[in-house]
C-alpha cells in the first residue's frame, strides 16, 4: 500500500498529510451537520435554550432598534483568517441577498430593511426598522463563514450565481 504524501518529503519541516476529503452524504440534512460543524454564530443556545455569547463576547440592546455585539478578540478561523466586525459584515451581506436563507423558517431571516454598523474590529450594530424581541435567537441562525467559503462554495453563489435551495 502506498503512504499518503506528507508535508515533510515536500519541505522538510512538517509532518501532516496532504490532500483533499470528498465526503457525500446522501442525508437530506446533510446541510445541517456540515453547518454545525464548520461555521460559528455570534450566539449560540445552551442547553436550556437560553441565548449566550460565543464569537461575540457579549450582546445588548443599545435601544428597541439597536443590537450590539461585542466580538471575541483573536478568533482565528481554520484556514488561519482572523475574524473581526468584516466577516459580520460579510455574511450579513451575503445572506441578506438571499429570499430565504434559513430552509427551517422565514422567521429566521432578519427583515431586508435592516442595516449593519461597524463601530471598531470587534463591535458591530445591527439596526432594526422596528423592535425586534427575536433579534437575539435569530443571530443564532446567522452564520459567519470565512471569506474563502464565500470565494469558493458560498452555498452555490460562486458554482451556480444563487444560493437560493443550495444549502
Amino acid at each position: 500500500m502506498k503512504k499518503p504524501i506528507t508535508h515533510d518529503q515536500m519541505d522538510g519541516n512538517r509532518k501532516s498529510p496532504v490532500g483533499t476529503i470528498h465526503v457525500f452524504d446522501p442525508s437530506p440534512l446533510n446541510w445541517l451537520y456540515i453547518l454545525f460543524n464548520t461555521m460559528e454564530e455570534a450566539v449560540r443556545a445552551d442547553h436550556k435554550g437560553k441565548i449566550i455569547p460565543s464569537l461575540a463576547q457579549s450582546y445588548r440592546w443599545v435601544t428597541d432598534t439597536i443590537f450590539e455585539l461585542k466580538l471575541h478578540k483573536e478568533v482565528v478561523y481554520q484556514n488561519n483568517e482572523h475574524f473581526y466586525s468584516g466577516y459580520v459584515r460579510l455574511n450579513f451581506h451575503q445572506l441578506q441577498r438571499w429570499i430565504a436563507p434559513h430552509p427551517p423558517g422565514t422567521w429566521l431571516n432578519l427583515s431586508k430593511e435592516t442595516t449593519l454598523e461597524i463601530l471598531d474590529n470587534y463591535t458591530v450594530r445591527f439596526h432594526f426598522p422596528k423592535p425586534d424581541g427575536l433579534a437575539p435567537a435569530k443571530m443564532r441562525a446567522h452564520h459567519l463563514a470565512n471569506k474563502l467559503f464565500w470565494q469558493t462554495i458560498g452555498f452555490g453563489y460562486a458554482k451556480l450565481g444563487s444560493a437560493e435551495g443550495h444549502w
